[in-house]
């Protein structure tokens, strides 16, 4: 931080530091949508509003927002590939599964959301998270039998992807071997592949509780968090040739 920065800090009296760093508008404009959705599908599951018709209404929404492959492969293979079809690659990362899969989502995009928020500019921030749950829906929908998409996941892994480029950034010239910058995503990845792992092996050591099924979600967020760190070189501030001069620096 050069002196103007120093100086403006100096200004600051205490009473007008907020107690809560606040998040970048367009964090909130991504979020609220999950936020309001979750807080209506969990009163409906509660049959507080709408009747017991309401209790269908996150499986509606999933079926009309979500992602299916098969559904997908079966467009894409007539022809019939439309705006409506194609809009759910946008529409599935604000549909979550359940309240704790919108919690968690919720609550790493909001954190990663403001990491990446300090930095990027809005649209940028906004665009990250979209294109990369984007195309990791698009490589979900190729690859997956027909186990459907939803939830922020994916969009998630892609601010993931954009944080870890501005540590790798930041780590450039240091000294400071770059591939710290991924930690976070090797982490969660190891997290993933237990979670994984647990639930394959439990139905044969306790075959009583049946197929419990498989994860597939890992095969969109990947290429999410790809997405979304490749992205960074384009629309961080200062672009690729920011990053150039860094490297070049060392």
């Amino acid at each position: 931080m050069g002196p103007e920065g120093d100086a403006m800090q100096d200004d600051v009296r205490p009473d007008q530091i907020a107690p809560i760093n606040p998040l970048p508008g367009v964090v909130w404009l991504l979020a609220l949508p999950m936020i309001g959705l979750e807080i209506l599908f969990s009163l409906a599951d509660a049959e507080l509003i709408g009747g017991v018709q309401a209790v269908g209404w996150r499986i509606a929404a999933i079926q009309d927002y979500g992602v299916f492959p098969e559904f997908w492969r079966q467009r894409l293979a007539a022809g019939a590939v439309d705006q409506s079809v194609l809009l759910r690659f946008l529409s599935f990362a604000f549909v979550n599964g359940s309240a704790t899969q919108a919690l968690f989502g919720v609550a790493m995009l909001l954190a990663l959301g403001k990491f990446v928020g300090e930095v990027f500019r809005a649209w940028a921030v906004a665009f990250v998270f979209l294109a990369s749950g984007a195309l990791g829906g698009l490589v979900y929908a190729y690859l997956v039998p027909n186990q459907p998409l939803y939830g922020a996941f994916p969009g998630v892994y892609g601010l993931i992807g954009a944080f870890s480029f501005l540590i790798w950034v930041k780590l450039a010239g240091t000294g400071v071997n770059q591939l710290r910058a991924f930690t976070m995503i090797g982490a969660l990845m190891l997290i993933q592949a237990l979670y994984g792992a647990f639930f394959t092996v439990l139905p044969m050591l306790m075959p009583s509780m049946g197929d419990v099924g498989h994860d597939w979600s890992w095969v969109a967020d990947l290429p999410g968090f790809a997405a979304g760190f490749l992205l960074s070189f384009v629309v961080s501030p200062g672009g690729f040739a920011r990053v150039r001069d860094r490297v070049r620096n060392r």
